[in-house]
C-alpha cells in the first residue's frame, strides 16, 4: 500500500496539459492496453467456470492459486515501487502480461466456485458499472481525486472488517458481516474507478504523467477486478 501511495504521489501535478493531442494518444494506449487486459481476463474467467474438467483440475489442485497469487504479488510490487521499471519498454509490457495472466487466473479460480448464472450476471453488473462510471468521470464536473480522505477512510474500515471476518470465521461463518464487508470493497473500488479515471484525464486537481501509461492502466485494470470480484461475493450463489 505504501508503495502504490508513493506512486501516486510522484505522479501528482507534474505534467501540463497544454497537447490534447499527446492527452489523447495516452488516453487510447491506456483503453487499448485495458481492452486487451479485460479481454483475456473474461476469456480466463469463462474457460474456468463452463468448462466442467478445467474446473475440477483447478478445485483440485490448490497449488495453482498460490503461484498465480505469488506471480500477482511479485510483478505488482515491481510494476508500483519501481517507477524506472515501469517505464522500461518491453520491461514494462512483460510484467504487465505476466501481472494480468496470474490476476485473471485468481479470478478464474475464484468464479468457479459460484454458479454459472452469478458469474454471467456479475460481469454484466461490472460492465454496467464501469461504463456508467467512465461516462461520469469523463463529463462530471466533481473532482473525485481531491477526495483521497474518504478512499483512505473506506480502506480503513475494510481493513477492520478484514481483520474481525479472520478472527470470527475460525468459529463460523458470519453471513451478513462478509456481505458488509463485499458491499464496502464494492462501493470502495467503484470510487477508485472514479478516481483513477480523472487521474487518467488529468483535468482536475491531480494529473498523471502519460510517461505512466502501464501504471495507470494497472491501476483501472485493479479497480474493474475487485469491483467484479466484491460484486461476485455480494451476489453469487455457490455452484452445487
Amino acid at each position: 500500500m505504501g508503495c502504490a501511495i508513493r506512486g501516486y504521489e510522484e505522479m501528482q501535478a507534474q505534467f501540463s496539459w497544454d497537447d490534447k493531442a499527446v492527452r489523447r494518444i495516452f488516453i487510447r494506449k491506456v483503453y487499448a492496453i485495458l481492452m486487451i487486459q479485460l479481454l483475456v481476463t473474461v476469456a480466463i474467467v469463462s474457460l474456468f467456470t463452463f468448462s466442467g474438467p478445467v474446473r475440477f483440475y483447478i478445485q483440485t489442485h490448490p497449488g495453482l492459486y498460490m503461484a498465480s497469487y505469488m506471480s500477482f504479488f511479485a510483478t505488482y510490487i515491481a510494476l508500483t515501487c519501481c517507477g524506472d521499471l515501469r517505464r522500461q519498454f518491453p520491461v514494462n509490457l512483460v510484467l504487465l502480461t505476466i501481472f494480468t495472466l496470474s490476476m485473471a487466473c485468481m479470478m478464474g479460480f475464484m468464479s468457479s466456485f459460484y454458479n454459472t448464472k452469478s458469474v454471467v450476471l456479475c460481469l454484466g453488473i461490472t460492465a454496467m458499472v464501469c461504463l456508467s462510471v467512465t461516462i461520469f468521470s469523463f463529463h462530471s464536473k466533481f473532482d473525485f481525486t481531491s477526495c483521497q480522505g474518504v478512499l483512505f477512510a473506506l480502506c480503513v474500515v475494510m481493513l477492520l472488517c478484514a481483520i474481525t471476518l479472520s478472527i470470527v470465521v475460525p468459529f463460523g461463518y458470519v453471513p451478513w458481516l462478509h456481505a458488509i464487508y463485499a458491499v464496502i470493497g464494492a462501493i470502495l473500488f467503484t470510487l477508485f474507478l472514479a478516481f483513477d479515471t480523472q487521474l487518467l484525464l488529468g483535468n482536475k486537481r491531480y494529473t498523471m504523467s502519460p510517461e505512466e501509461y502501464i501504471f495507470a492502466t494497472l491501476n483501472l485494470y485493479l479497480d474493474i477486478v475487485y469491483l467484479f470480484s466484491f460484486l461476485l461475493q455480494c451476489m453469487g450463489g455457490g455452484r452445487e
